[in-house]
């Protein structure tokens, strides 16, 4: 721990000091990462909550809320469905992520509103058939 500044002195020197010090017994030698150059993230534009975003991505985690969560999920199994490879699998995708909307349409949001309704199996069917019909 060091000491508190004397007084009279100015920060800067004694600040100074302390480096000078510290370096000389060697508490900068060994340090975790010397020598290699600062993380990209570090050379991007400057962001406060760089260690959080880290630590997520570590952990596997997602900063979006539940409900945001789901609209991401329902638009990429709409696309999932619509280039599935047979109908049996469109209705199975459609009707799996209808079953989660549904849910989240009948409970209070945990965060900012679905802003979706399930998908028509029959509709989503239908422009399956009609894709599958244009790639033959």
């Amino acid at each position: 721990m060091t000491e508190r500044k004397p007084p009279g002195v100015e920060f800067e020197t004694w600040v100074d000091h302390q480096i000078r010090e510290a370096d000389a017994c060697g508490a900068f030698d060994r340090l975790p990462g010397a020598g290699r150059p600062l993380p990209s993230e570090v050379e991007a534009s400057y962001d406060e909550l760089w260690w959080v975003r880290r630590k997520m991505a570590r952990e596997g985690l997602s900063a979006l809320p539940p409900t945001l969560a789901l609209r991401k999920e329902a638009e990429d199994a709409l696309a999932a469905a619509l280039d599935a490879p047979s109908e049996g699998a469109v209705r199975r995708i459609v009707e799996d992520v209808n079953v989660k909307i549904r849910d989240v349409m009948f409970k209070p949001p945990p965060g900012p509103p679905l802003g979706k309704k399930p998908y028509d199996v029959e509709e989503v069917v239908r422009l399956w058939r009609e894709r599958r019909a244009e790639r033959a």
